[in-house]
């Protein structure tokens, strides 16, 4: 995998190491290098005000956000055909659309996670059908490629093609990354344009592309295998079996569980859930996986209801509340059916899924979910792109990003199919570069970076990263981490922290990809992140029921390590 994060090259389709250089800069060609898509009537008023700006400007209105479906020229000039396959979980439809991507001279899959995106490039290659890897972190080409495999927020909207898929299209109305969704949908240009996700968003979906004039046809899918309900809740963890997957919605809980399910001394846990490097997600899946395997026993988060095929038999919900950031609640129906739906998935070892609950308690809201339908989507996800937020800066020549976001954000108009992204997130980072002497665009550059603020040291490893190219226009790694050691971690904590440093490193990454020359240790921090991922997993393996599997050997102690800095640290506070 390591060598997997190196073999990364240009990608001359997006051009982003040449676009973001200096104020010079076109606001218009930033679209396709900061992943939000092009509008090109405000990109000729931007380009004409940005050079002398008058009272004409008043006379356009950039709060008014009501049309998004203009934003898109060159999907407008193409008479698009839609596909919407839409069907519960295991029930073949995103197979289907990939079947045409397939067969179509060119074509893009956009998935909402890196490991669909590195599924769907693998599967076309294998396949003869050369297909380049686009991610926020990672870039690789092949050699006469006409298909690309890339997450949603890297789609090129600039570019046309035969045949677009879009996965997991619900997730428009996501209050972070719905507006990603949106964007994809109205403006991939593609002569057929496959949609596939929850049918509770058609409507919805139908409604947004009537302006569009696009050609909308859609196909209902039912499940390949059986789904059965139990009626007794599993009781103790005694009653585990292979092929089980205990969910649960906090890292902490994982671990406990994990803990005393091995402690049992019959089974051994792989691990899923988010905050884990996608690299090791595959990994620890695949353990799952293999039938030879002594990690015969799943416990999970969410993270698994998309992005991984996995052999479950049984899904298991320890609880049917979850904390949402805001407050405890029960599960959506929504929610319910994507955990439920992994298990017994069609053509694996186990062609028929069982879910149950943990708790008696929560058997009635289990089976009144799976009998309900979702409800119906009824807004998708809208941002402002880079242009509007520039033009409305010249209104407000002394506001700063922070106030100009958060002016435009609060007085935007929107149509009723539409809703403002949840930008907390981005606000408190604008929070952070908003004094620094660096250009609109570069600020902009950083508030949709994919960095957890929530993480002392991630939020801790952007601020630095900010100030070190503000103050000196290049950023080395090795004045961000201090070469010591990293370790194998020997608490949950200290795994929390390597988890931390990853997602630092995995920003470089990012940063490198949009500021080439001043992020210039790309495969440094692309080795770095590796190591952690090693280690990550060697304590995965070791955590728990003290009966040692066979593993690799890895030195518990690996030199040329980064930390972060004390001084770093003291970032943020």
């Amino acid at each position: 995998m390591a060598a997997f994060l190196l073999r990364h090259r240009k990608v001359s389709t997006l051009g982003v190491s040449g676009i973001l250089k200096a104020d010079k800069l076109e606001p218009c060609r930033l679209h396709v290098a900061l992943r939000l898509g092009a509008l090109a009537g405000a990109c000729n008023l931007s380009r004409e005000y940005s050079t002398s700006y008058d009272n004409r400007a008043n006379k356009f209105d950039f709060l008014d956000l009501t049309c998004p479906h203009a934003w898109y020229p060159v999907a407008r000039r193409k008479n698009r055909k839609i596909f919407l396959h839409v069907g519960p979980t295991n029930s073949g439809k995103t197979y289907q659309a990939l079947k045409q991507l397939e067969s179509s001279p060119s074509g893009v899959y956009c998935g909402p996670l890196r490991l669909l995106a590195w599924e769907v490039a693998k599967r076309l290659n294998k396949a003869k059908v050369p297909c380049d890897l686009i991610t926020g972190q990672e870039r690789e080409e092949v050699d006469g490629a006409k298909h690309k495999a890339v997450t949603v927020e890297m789609a090129d909207v600039t570019s046309s093609y035969s045949c677009a898929v879009v996965d997991e299209i619900q997730m428009l109305g996501c209050t972070t990354r719905g507006f990603s969704f949106t964007r994809a949908l109205l403006g991939i240009s593609a002569d057929e344009l496959h949609l596939c996700g929850d049918p509770a968003a058609v409507p919805l979906i139908q409604e947004i592309l009537k302006p569009t004039g696009d050609d909308v046809h859609v196909q209902f899918y039912e499940r390949l295998s059986p789904l059965v309900p139990s009626q007794k809740s599993l009781g103790s963890f005694k009653n585990i079996q292979t092929g089980d997957c205990v969910v649960t919605f906090s890292r902490r809980e994982i671990y406990k569980l994990k803990g005393q399910i091995e402690r049992g001394g019959k089974h051994l846990c792989s691990v899923v859930y988010g905050s884990l490097p996608p690299e090791t997600r595959t990994r620890q899946a695949t353990m799952f996986n293999d039938a030879s395997s002594e990690f015969d026993v799943l416990v999970a988060s969410d993270a698994i209801g998309m992005g991984l095929n996995l052999n479950i038999s049984r899904i298991i919900f320890s609880t049917m509340k979850k904390f949402d950031g805001v407050e405890m609640r029960d599960l959506t129906i929504s929610e319910v059916k994507q955990i439920a739906g992994r298990a017994g998935r069609y053509g694996s070892d186990f062609p028929v899924g069982e879910v149950t609950c943990l708790h008696a308690d929560d058997l009635p809201l289990l089976h009144s979910s799976l009998k309900s339908p979702s409800p119906i989507l009824e807004c998708a996800g809208l941002f402002p792109t880079f242009d509007l937020i520039f033009m409305y800066s010249r209104l407000h020549p002394k506001k700063g990003l922070y106030r100009i976001m958060e002016h435009f954000l609060e007085n935007a108009k929107l149509s009723e199919n539409y809703f403002i992204a949840d930008c907390e997130e981005m606000l408190n980072v604008a929070a952070v570069v908003d004094e620094l002497p660096i250009s609109l665009h570069d600020k902009y550059l950083f508030i949709i970076s994919p960095v957890d603020m929530r993480d002392e040291i991630s939020s801790q490893g952007l601020t630095q990263f900010a100030q070190n190219y503000a103050q000196k226009g290049i950023v080395r790694l090795k004045e961000i981490f201090t070469p010591g050691t990293l370790q194998v971690p020997k608490t949950e904590s200290a795994l929390k922290e390597l988890e931390s440093i990853h997602k630092v490193l995995d920003l470089y990454v990012w940063l490198s990809f949009r500021l080439e020359d001043s992020f210039p240790d790309r495969e440094l921090a692309a080795s770095q992140k590796a190591i952690c991922g090693l280690l990550i997993e060697e304590f995965l393996e070791r955590f728990g029921w003290q009966k040692q599997p066979k593993r690799r050997k890895l030195p518990s102690r690996v030199n040329s390590g980064f930390l972060l800095s004390k001084e770093t640290r003291q970032c943020v506070k």
